[in-house]
């Protein structure tokens, strides 16, 4: 959901307003985070996690193209990467916060208590002030509006989902009950109210759009002009395809790192996932955050002297990384095992901040956010959505978990020498770009 959600909400961001596009989306994942801890079935809980990832969907590329408006210079790529420092340390924290809250009170008062206090972060979020945009109304107007056109209207017209839905979940909680009737009877009375309401909301937003024929042809042209325009940006601009293509290679072997790294010291280590965090989970924040703080300041030192900094420093963090993590596959003495992670995961952050840099260097202010969502959008179905289960089928296959994990840090440094291609291409695209700027300021 998250990556399915990242180019339209990007687009979104882009076309009306990147700070309600964050607002939106932190209240929608913290309300959702919230629910996961009271759901009683499966289906209730899913529901819950999908609109977990659709909230945060929006938020990257949103967030990125605001810092992107403050930062136009040589301290991008170091913004970035503080921005990513917090999303880490938040990650961290949350994992650990609510590991100690599950333990005490049960994993549903783990989800309720780390939902909660995003809603008010969510408020806190709409005060963002957007440069090229009008400054956000007082916190007082703002909430009235979001009752006024934003719960009030929403109610009005989604009341019908909700009723079916509603219903729908009632019937299939009451025949739960029963032993003899099938879980499938149950989902499938759920999935039968809910497209009972959307078919039914459908029908009642027919009137509104005939009302509003003229505003929802401009929104809807607009958007998908946005679509379209970004879609050419991207294949019309080397620098970006090198880009994209780069990026998926190094997210599969970051995130692939990442989602088998507590079997993988299981398996070869024998130690469970509480050592491992407890043991080792230091050492990788640790090289995570310097990682990304000084990747982003060598790259904007760089970039200060040549085009080039911020592309070399994405691709060089895996090129140099890719060796250090296939000796942390390699070794059995568990003495080396936490330096050279730190060492890792120093290497394997310094994109955190330049790639994203990179990207919003070369592209015009007005599609910022469309195209850091389609960059989230390919990465991730492209990277990472493959790495866990390509893995598990290779480890399957050899038998072996480390032979089948040997994979990630090769994909990661064929990944940094294809960014590193850009080199030849990213300062003809950045000049494009401020000549771009030039021209339209000149008409302006």
């Amino acid at each position: 959901m998250l990556s399915l959600a990242a180019l339209p909400l990007g687009v979104i961001g882009d076309l009306r307003s990147r700070r309600l596009v964050i607002t939106w989306g932190v209240a929608v994942w913290s309300a959702a985070t919230t629910a996961g801890g009271i759901a009683r079935q499966f289906w209730q809980l899913f529901t819950c996690r999908a609109l977990v990832g659709f909230g945060e969907a929006g938020y990257a590329p949103a967030s990125q193209a605001i810092i992107a408006q403050y930062y136009k210079g040589r301290r991008r790529a170091f913004a970035i990467g503080v921005y990513s420092v917090g999303m880490a340390l938040g990650g961290v924290l949350g994992i650990w916060l609510g590991g100690v809250i599950a333990e005490r009170y049960g994993w549903r008062w783990a989800f309720i208590w780390m939902g909660l206090p995003g809603l008010v972060l969510a408020l806190l979020a709409s005060r963002l002030r957007e440069l090229d945009r009008r400054p956000p109304p007082p916190i007082v107007e703002t909430l009235r509006q979001w009752w006024q056109h934003g719960m009030h209207g929403v109610t009005h017209y989604v009341m019908p989902l909700a009723i079916c839905a509603g219903i729908g979940a009632a019937l299939a909680g009451f025949f739960s009950l029963f032993e003899g009737i099938p879980s499938q009877f149950s989902t499938a009375l759920f999935g039968i109210g809910t497209s009972v309401g959307i078919a039914w909301t459908v029908w009642r937003l027919v009137p509104l759009a005939v009302r509003r024929t003229t505003a929802a042809g401009a929104v809807a042209a607009g958007a998908f002009d946005d679509f379209q325009d970004a879609a050419i940006l991207v294949l019309r601009t080397p620098t970006l395809i090198w880009i994209f293509l780069g990026g998926a290679m190094v997210t599969f072997a970051v995130n692939g790192l990442v989602a088998w790294a507590a079997a993988f010291m299981q398996r070869m280590h024998g130690l469970s996932v509480a050592q491992v965090g407890a043991e080792f989970g230091v050492w990788a924040l640790t090289g995570g955050v310097l990682g990304a703080l000084v990747g982003g300041r060598l790259a904007d030192r760089l970039q200060h002297r040549w085009h080039g900094g911020r592309v070399f420093t994405s691709g060089a963090g895996f090129v140099l990384g890719g060796p250090v993590c296939a000796a942390l596959l390699l070794v059995h003495d568990l003495r080396w095992f936490g330096p050279l992670i730190l060492a890792t995961y120093f290497l394997y952050t310094w994109y955190n901040g330049p790639l994203a840099a990179v990207i919003l260097d070369v592209v015009p202010p007005a599609v910022q956010a469309s195209v850091l969502g389609a960059f989230v959008l390919f990465s991730h179905l492209a990277g990472d959505a493959l790495a866990p289960p390509l893995i598990g089928y290779l480890s399957d296959r050899t038998g072996d978990l480390r032979t089948a994990m040997l994979l990630l840090p090769a994909v990661g440094l064929l990944g940094g020498l294809v960014i590193l291609i850009a080199l030849k291409t990213v300062a003809r695209d950045m000049r494009r770009v401020i000549a771009l700027d030039i021209h339209v300021s000149g008409q302006g």
